[in-house]
């Protein structure tokens, strides 16, 4: 059984910095990528970054050049920093696991963590 578990969000004012970290345990096999979403309040969930499991990496446009995505294989852990963080960026993130077998894909969440942009 898949389990992530984030950690790093906070408090931070316009333009600070804050690095997400996802730490997983469990299955590491036929993983399609791993990601990181975010979802505001009234809002719905919005994938930010990810990475394919050939290292590949996506981000959303709203972040692009702000956000980088990365991955320690050794620790089973994925990152994402996030610099010149503005308010519209409030919102809990959760990180995500993609894998794909026998033809079925399946999506594993964490539980989130907040992260809130504010002066």
């Amino acid at each position: 059984q898949v389990q992530l578990v984030e950690s790093g969000g906070g408090l931070v004012q316009p333009g600070g910095s804050l690095r997400l970290a996802c730490a997983a345990s469990g299955m590491r096999y036929n993983i399609k990528a791993m990601g990181w979403y975010r979802e505001a309040p009234g809002k719905q969930r919005e994938l930010v970054a990810a990475i394919e499991s050939g290292g590949s990496t996506s981000y959303a446009d709203s972040v692009n050049g702000r956000c980088t995505i990365s991955r320690d294989n050794a620790k089973n852990t994925v990152h994402l920093q996030m610099d010149n963080l503005q308010p519209e960026g409030t919102a809990v993130y959760y990180c995500n696991r993609r894998t794909c077998g026998s033809g079925v894909t399946t999506d594993s969440w964490g539980q989130g963590t907040q992260v809130t942009v504010s002066s």
